[in-house]
């Protein structure tokens, strides 16, 4: 069994990824991609004014300054050394300023990325909770814990880096260009040049980059997105020996991912070489061109001193910025994927308010399939009077669960109607619908929270009186009392502190706490002992009174007490009726009690 198991594993592994060698995905918008990232910049928009402001401050003294050491050597050529001290001192206040002025740019483009990542993750987190739970079906959690992390913190890191670099870089090479021109027009003309040089470069090496940026993020979302699969299921895989087989699969997930990152970094490193090799030309031209013109009388000697520190204030930014290709790709990787969760459809709550509900439930020739064309409902037709309880019974995979699911509106009926005291839930108020539906399942949802939180998530506004009631009513109250901080103990999301019996008991207290008028209970957990098992289940008798029920029945034995047993059977209903109607007539009900209780007398 292990070793079909493991085989199983093998060809088809937890989640899957392109192999090795198919083509590389490019960023499908990455223009409109940046426009919807900038869009955050909005409301932040005093940072952002006051980073220009400072940008431009320190721009326009880094540009001042070689223009006072053009004056300042050209006196000294001249003889005159008495006039250079204040050109000196001039000097040595606008450099200061500059330095100020980049210290003040590094702190203002800190708090702006975090501002934006916070923004950024806050819609994220607002959208995903309202998606629809199909959705999450077909999504890795990992993957979506990933875009939520790692790709808000690569755009809030890129921010942080690249923001003051590009306010000021674009400032720069206006203010110097504008400089050289004023200094000498032939000169200014010739470093330019250049430019086109590093354009053209910088738009054949990014349009590589993208894709692979763009893979890399993809794939640290399947990575995270395995770590997930393999630690949620690691009894499985311990019970299956399955470590060695996963290992290598991680690893040829990690493999892929090193391979596209050491490509994305290597095209991105190669900017910088390439950059320094356009800019020694660069510069190389400048000063024979320079010294021919100094030659022929057109130019000083301090034009060409000055003109030099131009040349490298206005390749440094160009630099710079062709370096920032590659972690602007990467932000706009990020930001796309997170994008694509922000484009996912949410559910649609509006709809006729649900007011005076009396709990009459009934479907109507009901159809629905997960997949296209792989029907799970057939024609399922259940008239469930008001305060009635219903028990619905079958094989695994019957369609049990699928019906709640449905009743609960997180799948849409392929076709058919669920009513509501006579109206179709799809045009109910989606909210106010399930606020009337009480869930009780095995596997109980708790919250890394206090005790008392857990319970108030059914009613915030519930006071400690109707706490402790509600516990009691749910036979949790000593249960509870007895730990030693009491209601204000901590547990964690997965609940390791209380048994799987314990959880059970919180579940129902915090559906009493809600007062729902229909129930939607799943029998105890036959893993409890007998005493905790009878806890729960009388709390889940109490529970019912005088509300429509909807039992997920596991052992036949605790649902004799029932108005109806419905039977399932591929998504149908073979049989229903009551205990003693069933087993008379010898059908399938009769076959599966028989079965579980030969199999208890064995």
């Amino acid at each position: 069994m292990a070793e079909s198991y493991r085989s199983q594993v093998a060809e088809k592994g937890f989640s899957r990824r392109p192999e090795r060698g198919a083509p590389v995905e490019k960023a499908k918008d990455a223009r409109g991609t940046l426009h919807r990232l900038l869009h955050y910049f909005k409301a932040e928009m005093p940072s952002v004014l006051l980073m220009t402001i400072v940008s431009g401050i320190g721009v326009v003294a880094a540009v001042l300054a070689p223009s006072y050491q053009s004056k300042a050597i050209d006196q000294i050529v001249a003889g005159s050394f008495g006039s250079v001290n204040p050109y000196l001192v001039i000097m040595a206040v606008l450099y200061v300023i500059y330095g100020f002025s980049l210290l003040l740019q590094g702190y203002l483009s800190t708090r702006l990325s975090q501002k934006v990542a916070q923004r950024i993750r806050a819609d994220l987190f607002a959208h995903m909770i309202h998606l629809p739970v199909p959705y999450f079906d077909r999504t890795s959690h990992g993957d979506l814990m990933s875009r939520m992390t790692n790709d808000a913190d690569q755009i809030s890191t890129v921010i942080s880096t690249s923001t003051s670099s590009i306010f000021s870089g674009v400032l720069m090479l206006a203010g110097t260009l504008v400089m050289m021109f004023i200094c000498s027009v032939p000169l200014a003309l010739l470093s330019s040049c250049t430019v086109i040089g590093t354009i053209l470069l910088t738009a054949f090496l990014s349009h590589y980059m993208a894709k692979y940026y763009l893979l890399r993020q993809n794939l640290l979302g399947e990575l995270s997105g395995k770590t997930e699969e393999y630690i949620s299921n690691s009894q499985t895989i311990a019970a299956f020996q399955l470590e060695d087989d996963l290992d290598a699969q991680f690893i040829k997930t990690a493999d892929d991912l090193t391979a596209a990152c050491i490509t994305a970094d290597n095209i991105s490193g190669s900017m910088g070489p390439c950059m320094n090799v356009l800019n020694n030309i660069g510069f190389l031209i400048v000063a024979v061109a320079g010294a021919w013109l100094a030659i022929k009388g057109q130019i000083t000697v301090g034009i060409i001193s000055a003109f030099i520190v131009y040349s490298k204030q206005f390749s440094r930014p160009i630099t710079e910025l062709s370096e920032l290709i590659g972690q602007v790709q990467t932000a706009i990787a990020g930001a796309e994927r997170i994008f694509a969760v922000l484009d996912q459809q949410v559910e649609n709550t509006e709809g006729e308010a649900v007011t005076d509900i009396q709990g009459h439930v009934e479907f109507r020739h009901v159809n629905f399939s997960y997949l296209p064309g792989k029907q799970v409902i057939s024609d399922f037709s259940l008239d469930v009077p008001a305060g009635s309880k219903i028990a619905l019974v079958g094989a695994t995979g019957s369609g049990k669960t699928t019906i709640i699911n449905l009743l609960l509106r997180f799948y849409p009926i392929d076709s058919g109607e669920i009513l509501l005291d006579g109206r179709d839930i799809r045009k109910l108020n989606l909210y106010d619908l399930r606020r009337t539906i009480g869930i009780v399942l095995q596997d109980t949802s708790l919250f890394t929270d206090t005790i008392r939180n857990n319970l108030t998530y059914a009613d915030s506004s519930a006071d400690d009186a109707r706490i402790k009631q509600a516990a009691a009513f749910a036979n949790a109250d000593t249960m509870i009392t007895a730990l030693k901080d009491g209601y204000d103990t901590v547990i964690d999301a997965s609940g390791g502190s209380l048994s799987q019996g314990q959880r059970q008991l919180l579940a129902i207290a915090r559906t009493r706490l809600s007062d729902p008028e229909i129930l939607i209970l799943d029998e105890a957990t036959s893993s409890v002992d007998t005493r905790t098992e009878m806890r729960i289940q009388n709390a889940m008798i109490s529970l019912m009174e005088n509300r429509t029920s909807f039992v997920i029945a596991h052992r036949l034995s605790t649902i004799r007490n029932v108005d109806q047993i419905v039977v399932m059977r591929d998504g149908r209903i073979v049989e229903k009726g009551s205990h003693e109607q069933l087993l008379a007539a010898k059908k399938e009900y009769w076959k599966l009690y028989e079965t579980q209780f030969s199999g208890m007398n064995t």
